[in-house]
């Protein structure tokens, strides 16, 4: 099974599938928001092929789902708005 990892930071989105050695890296920051960082993590893993998907996100998670938008990225991360994300597809 190949996992693709998605760590959600400050300056940077960084992926990584199962057998590579080298993250991708999408800028992130106050801009960026869920329906950017959506398609901007699929192009970058746009060759690799991967089964499920692994997502560090930087704020608390009550109950399986963000409680909080993260103070150092973009709006709509929470659900607070009540409409659903968007969500990656196995590749």
């Amino acid at each position: 099974m190949n996992v693709l990892v998605c760590d959600v930071g400050g300056h940077n989105v960084k992926i990584l599938v199962t057998g590579q050695d080298e993250p991708r890296k999408l800028p992130s920051g106050a801009a960026l928001t869920p329906q950017l960082m959506v398609p901007g993590a699929k192009d970058l893993a746009g060759d690799w092929k991967y089964d499920v998907v692994s997502i560090g996100y930087p704020g608390p998670i009550r109950q399986g789902r963000p409680a909080a938008e993260p103070h150092n990225l973009g709006s709509g991360g929470s659900g607070s708005t009540g409409k659903r994300r968007s969500d990656v597809r196995s590749g």
